[in-house]
């Protein structure tokens, strides 16, 4: 049996924030659908280019009160860079906080404002260490 890979849902609060978020990351917006009767919008967004691998953003119009919390989000969002220092420090710059730094040049963890762990992950060979990352400590979790 073929397995197709559609899209990874995650729930979002503030649909605003969320997708600005996004967007710095580098992904647009591919479709939407909206639900009168459900109360929801659906966001599909991913990096041009790569429309087959979005992100659904579902956002309930009524709210939900348990959001932003660990227990509501699937485990990580991965996306391959072609800088990790300067994706940071675009991230840093419009105050996201870098939960793991790029110490070793590869890997580095951030949350979206729903709380959702995104691990950026170097394309290609590591970068040679830089500060400040080669120095930051870890912030909070991932």
């Amino acid at each position: 049996m073929a397995l197709k890979y559609l899209h990874t849902m995650v729930r979002v609060k503030d649909l605003e924030k969320s997708m600005a978020f996004f967007e710095m990351l580098g992904l647009k917006e591919t479709r939407r659908m909206d639900s009168e009767q459900g109360r929801f919008s659906l966001i599909f967004m991913a990096p041009e280019g790569q429309e087959e691998c979005p992100v659904e953003l579902t956002y309930n119009w009524d709210g939900d009160d348990k959001l932003p919390d660990d227990s509501r989000h699937f485990g990580h969002l991965a996306y391959e860079v072609d800088d990790i220092y300067a994706m940071c420090q675009t991230l840093q710059d419009n105050g996201v906080t870098i939960n793991r730094p790029p110490r070793d040049g590869h890997m580095a963890f951030v949350r979206s404002p729903d709380n959702i762990s995104i691990e950026l992950l170097q394309a290609g060979d590591r970068l040679d260490p830089q500060e400040p990352w080669a120095s930051m400590e870890n912030t909070g979790h991932w």
